[in-house]
């Protein structure tokens, strides 16, 4: 790697919570640099104006997907919603099939030509990658929470999530009203949420989700309960726990439960609370993230560092948000 090496980064889709905790991550990048920032509200205003203390004088632009393609950067990230970015990733294709592209939305987790980036359990494939689809913030908890389980499962994962306001999105509705969630918890989607599909396949194994939004801003809170094919017993399970992410800075390990309020504006997951029934064949554990960083923002980071083949922690290494 060229330690002097510079790549541009365009956003696009810069309004939402996640396309702002972004700019951030690549303000602070050593080798990234933002080339355009692309917001169809926020066009052709200055970007300190919805971030206090950015110092540089980016203006915000609205490009069509043709203009993103000619625009000469090294990076493109999509930070759209769901069915937005097939026009641009067309016409990256059509006009700079170099580019790296990495998209945020749900729209190409489920295309085995794109590389799916959950990098503690994908990492190896994704150097040189010039495609990328981000995990969902929820799908990474899932996957995370019940990946070293794998093999030892009996029947579908039944999954309990709680995510913060901020998962809502910008648009206006009852699932980030704050007045609405004032005192409440507000289930939704109860069957068929699509990352219940897309963990059921990247996990190669079916599980069953229950999303729930609370009234506070950032941050989920998965509670993963399983079956096991044979009894075992905490010590054994924890192990492969403990196997799995012995190496994994962004994977915090710890015996208690862990708590929304000490993983959010972190970079990581934790992972705790690991209890089984008496007869050793009913488990539960409790994975906790920050669905606008580890559920987006940092994840996405670790996937262009490692595609760039940069260190895949750059600019992570201490905590990224208030």
């Amino acid at each position: 790697m060229n330690p002097m090496k510079q790549y541009s980064v365009g956003l696009v889709g810069a309004r939402g919570y996640v396309g702002i905790e972004l700019i951030g991550l690549i303000e602070r990048h050593p080798h990234l640099q933002l080339g355009f920032v692309s917001s169809r509200e926020w066009a052709g205003r200055a970007l300190s104006a919805f971030l206090p203390g950015y110092a540089r004088k980016h203006l915000c632009v609205a490009h069509s997907p043709e203009q993103a393609a000619k625009a000469g950067v090294d990076v493109l990230v999509l930070a759209m919603p769901n069915k937005a970015a097939k026009p641009y990733v067309e016409a990256i294709d059509a006009l700079a099939p170099d580019t790296l592209v990495l998209d945020l939305s749900a729209d190409y987790r489920f295309d085995g030509s794109w590389y799916y980036g959950l990098p503690e359990l994908t990492r190896l494939a994704c150097r040189g990658q010039r495609r990328i689809s981000n995990p969902g913030c929820y799908a990474t908890a899932m996957q995370l929470a019940l990946a070293p389980l794998r093999g030892l499962l009996n029947g579908p994962a039944q999954c309990f999530g709680v995510s913060g306001y901020s998962g809502a999105g910008t648009t206006p509705s009852d699932k980030n009203n704050p007045a609405k969630l004032h005192d409440n918890l507000m289930p939704y989607s109860l069957a068929g949420h699509i990352h219940e599909a897309e963990v059921s396949r990247h996990l190669d194994h079916p599980v069953e989700f229950m999303p729930h939004v609370a009234a506070h801003f950032r941050g989920i809170s998965m509670t993963v309960n399983f079956h096991l094919k044979d009894a075992a017993s905490r010590d054994a399970l924890w192990q492969r726990y403990v196997e799995a992410y012995a190496d994994e800075p962004m994977v915090e390990l710890q015996a208690e439960a862990p708590w929304v309020s000490r993983i959010a504006g972190r970079p990581g997951a934790s992972i705790g609370g690991l209890t089984l029934s008496a007869d050793g064949r009913r488990g539960i554990v409790v994975c906790c993230l920050d669905n606008l960083l580890k559920g987006a923002a940092s994840q996405a980071l670790q996937n262009i560092n490692l595609a760039l083949g940069l260190d895949e922690f750059c600019a992570l290494h201490e905590e990224t948000a208030a």
